[in-house]
This record gives C-alpha cells, sequence and structure tokens, in this order.
C-alpha cells in the first residue's frame, strides 16, 4: 500500500476532570486510529478524509493533524458547518458515558466534497478505512453516493478496509444498519469486527461465527476482536487464535480498538505476520486504556510500543 486514509469525523473532545472543570481536544474513531498508526509507523503515511469548518476549533483541529503527521489531502472545510462536540465521563473502572452535539456537524456532509476528480486521486495500492460510525454520520440521501465511491476505488486496485462500530443511536433503525454494513461487507478487503457489534445486529454471539460470517462475503483478512481476552484471525485459508494478556490497569477504555484497527494495519503494511501484528496492537490497546481520553500521551504511548517490538 502507497498511503492508508481514513474516511469519517474527527470530534471536538471535553473529558470532565472535576465538577467544575473540562479539558478539550480531539478525537473520533477512525481519526484515532490513523494517530496510532502513524505514531508506530512514521514510514507509512495516513491521512484524513473529513469535512471540517471554518471556525476557531476546526482549524486547531487541522494544526493537530499536521502535529500528529496526518496527510490532510482529504480535509475540507464546509463554510456554513462546524464539527462535531462530545462529552465524555468515566466511571470508576473506566467504563465511559458520553453526551454526543453532532446532528449538523460539518462531517456529516463530506460526500459533498468527493467528487469524481477527487476520487482520482486515490492512487492503486492505496487503503481507504472506514466504520459503521463513517457510514452513520453521513447523510442517508449522500449514502448512495458513499457506495459508488468505493466502488469506484476497489475498481482502481484501493484496499477497502470495514470496522463495524455500530452506535445505536446514529441509526434510525436496527434494518438501516444492518443493509449498510452488508453492503460495506460485501466492498471490503479487510474486516475488523467485534463480536459485540455483530451480535446487536446479526445475533452472532461468537467469533468462530463471525469469522464464518465475513467470510460469507469473500473478505481476504478478517480479524474479529473478542473482548480482551482473545483475537481470532482468518487469513490464507488459515485460521488463527492469538490469546491475549488483560490489562490490569483500567482507567478509560475509549479508544482500545481504534488503536488496535490503527496498529494493526500499520504492522500488516509492513508485512509483519498477523500474529506480529495482533500482538502489537493488543499491546497498543492495552497502553491506551492506561491513560485518559481517546489520545494517549506519545511519550508513554511510544515507549510502549517500542518495547513491545516497533
Amino acid at each position: 500500500m502507497n498511503k492508508i486514509f481514513f474516511l469519517g469525523e474527527c470530534m471536538v473532545e471535553l473529558r470532565a476532570i472535576d465538577d467544575n472543570t473540562m479539558e478539550q481536544s480531539f478525537a473520533g474513531d477512525v481519526y484515532n486510529s490513523a494517530v496510532y498508526l502513524q505514531r508506530c509507523f512514521p514510514g507509512i503515511k495516513a491521512g484524513m478524509v473529513t469535512a471540517v469548518g471554518t471556525d476557531a476549533l476546526s482549524e486547531k483541529m487541522i494544526q493537530k493533524f499536521h502535529h500528529e503527521s496526518l496527510d490532510t489531502t482529504f480535509v475540507f472545510q464546509h463554510k456554513d458547518k462546524v464539527p462535531g462536540l462530545y462529552l465524555i465521563k468515566t466511571d470508576a473502572v473506566g467504563e465511559r458515558s458520553f453526551t454526543y452535539w453532532r446532528s449538523d456537524a460539518a462531517a456529516r456532509y463530506l460526500m459533498d466534497f468527493l467528487s469524481d476528480d477527487v476520487a482520482g486521486l486515490f492512487k492503486t495500492g492505496d487503503a481507504l478505512f472506514i466504520s459503521g460510525i463513517s457510514l452513520a454520520v453521513i447523510t442517508p440521501a449522500a449514502r448512495s453516493a458513499l457506495w459508488s465511491l468505493l466502488e469506484q476505488l476497489k475498481s482502481r486496485g484501493v484496499t477497502l478496509i470495514f470496522d463495524p462500530n455500530y452506535r445505536a443511536r446514529l441509526w434510525s433503525s436496527t434494518d438501516e444498519a444492518i443493509t449498510a454494513f452488508q453492503r460495506a461487507f460485501q466492498l471490503a478487503d479487510i474486516a475488523l469486527p467485534g463480536v459485540e457489534d455483530l451480535e446487536v445486529l446479526f445475533g452472532i454471539s461468537n467469533a468462530e461465527a463471525a469469522i464464518e460470517y465475513c467470510q460469507s462475503f469473500g473478505i481476504r483478512e478478517i480479524v474479529v476482536k473478542n473482548g480482551p481476552e482473545s483475537v481470532l484471525t482468518y487469513a490464507n485459508g488459515q485460521l488463527q487464535k492469538h490469546p491475549i494478556t488483560p490489562v490490569t490497569k483500567v482507567v478509560d477504555t475509549t479508544s482500545a480498538g481504534d488503536a488496535f484497527n490503527g496498529v494493526y494495519l500499520g504492522a500488516r503494511i509492513q508485512n509483519r505476520s498477523i500474529s506480529d501484528a495482533v500482538q502489537l496492537a493488543a499491546t497498543a490497546a492495552g497502553t491506551v486504556i492506561q491513560h485518559p481520553g481517546a489520545i494517549a500521551p506519545a511519550a508513554a504511548f511510544r515507549a510502549a510500543m517500542v518495547t513491545a517490538g516497533i
């Protein structure tokens, strides 16, 4: 792959420090994955495909993309919209609760900017990552344009990667989500589902069934995240189970799956084995959940990954 792009939404994150203080940063599932990939594998160029506004926070967000060395070729600025925002609180065991303000965010109108001319800038050998959240935040009226774009990119040799990442509140119904997810699975070359996401929508309750379901779409590489204890993979006709040592110190579970995705994909782009990629990705996820917020401090994260063999 030449470059890997992450299509979706980056939001303004507000994290409650105490009853009177909040800390502001930026986060979003595809953005988080891009950051963690780029931090671990600076030789790979990761980029965002998103829309922001022209306001001060949007400008600050773009500056943050540059600070994290992300490609901004496909970061567009909507003259009338602003980024989505969310407030996160965590309990004593690191579990999260969210409040969102995103119903009219700039990222919902991303497809207004992705014309055929823009699509032509993607190259054979590039990769494009989308998630269930990517599908959900784009306005329903524009979703057909997204499918057309993905079909066009796939025909040009762009690798398509899909993580279901189901969030019920973003969909008008489960049927709408099921239809969209099945279409994404049909197009995907690589899938990174979690068992929980597939259980809610498709009644799939274990990793083996998740592999079988994804195989029915002809997906060539499947990575099933099955909670904190194991990962099941399928590629080149080989099924592998990868035990994971759970982390005992959990501060904030935000972005664990995103970190896993980014580091796994980076390792695979560098032609590391699936087993090595899974272990590195699990270390990344385990490191992230020991820090508050979606994006762990760069120094602490890099130190942990160097120890893991990056």
